[in-house]
């Protein structure tokens, strides 16, 4: 009888051994922290991994720019607004790869070096992701808006589906006047200026959201890039919000077709 607990003993000792490294296998999900070096300078990011993500498939996989208020150099801020926060509300909304690359304090998303910065973070996860590049997405909001207009325009054909949020091409006057070297990276505020821009997107199924009492970026951009893209015959959803701010965001991403509408795009 010893001899035999002594056997079970030993066997069940050997199933926990071998049980350690299947469990080890098992990769890692939620909000994982990532870092690159470009141009000399460090960048951390963010990047959601679904539960049910393997590596056994290719994943949509969405490029997020945050606004002005969560720049810097922690890694973190750019996770606390916009998809982010809707993701940790109802993760399962979200079946999608996730990059969210974090802007200098001083910069903005409109500059080249902080655009190669958004899309290196994004090629960066979808190489060690499995992303697809058939179902590539872009969003952003407020700075991040402005971003994703100026990285779609830049990059045609790369995404699959584009939806800026209360963003623009024109910066407005007030941003301006404190910051007179936007003007560099800042279209006039022109008919010209969005007949451009659409005949770049061409058929790149775009969805506007706006607040129609954003105070701080105006609603009239969102409204002149939609019926240029209308007119250019582009694909292209609108939709503004009444009596809402400028936080259009939180009722941007809790709207129950976006999510579905976008990953159903593919180049």
């Amino acid at each position: 009888m010893i001899v035999a607990a002594l056997r079970v003993a030993s066997l069940v000792t050997l199933l926990g051994c071998m049980a350690v490294p299947v469990l080890a296998r098992k990769p890692a999900t939620g909000f994982l922290d990532r870092t690159l070096t470009l141009n000399g300078s460090i960048y951390k990011y963010q990047v959601f991994l679904p539960e049910n993500w393997s590596s056994k498939q290719k994943w949509p996989i969405i490029l997020f720019l945050h606004g002005a208020g969560e720049r810097g150099s922690d890694g973190l801020l750019q996770t606390e607004v916009g998809m982010p926060s809707a993701v940790r509300k109802d993760r399962s909304r979200f079946p999608a790869i996730i990059v969210m690359p974090q802007c200098k304090l001083d910069r903005w998303w409109t500059e080249l070096e902080m655009q190669a910065v958004a899309l290196t973070s994004l090629a960066r996860a979808a190489k060690e992701f499995n992303g697809d590049s058939k179902r590539t997405y872009l969003t952003g909001l407020s700075m991040g808006g402005y971003g994703s207009w100026a990285i779609a325009e830049k990059n045609p054909g790369k995404f699959a589906a584009v939806v800026p949020i209360c963003g623009g091409i024109v910066e407005p006057k007030a941003v301006l006047e404190k910051h007179p070297e936007r003007a560099k990276t800042s279209y006039p505020d022109e008919a010209k200026s969005y007949a451009e821009i659409a005949k770049r997107l061409g058929k790149t199924p775009i969805w506007i959201f706006h607040g129609e009492a954003d105070p701080i970026v105006p609603v009239a951009g969102s409204r002149k890039m939609y019926e240029a893209l209308k007119a250019a015959g582009g694909n292209v959803r609108y939709t503004e919000y009444p009596d809402v701010g400028h936080d259009s965001w939180d009722k941007a991403y809790a709207e129950p077709e976006l999510i579905a509408w976008m990953l159903a795009k593919s180049l």
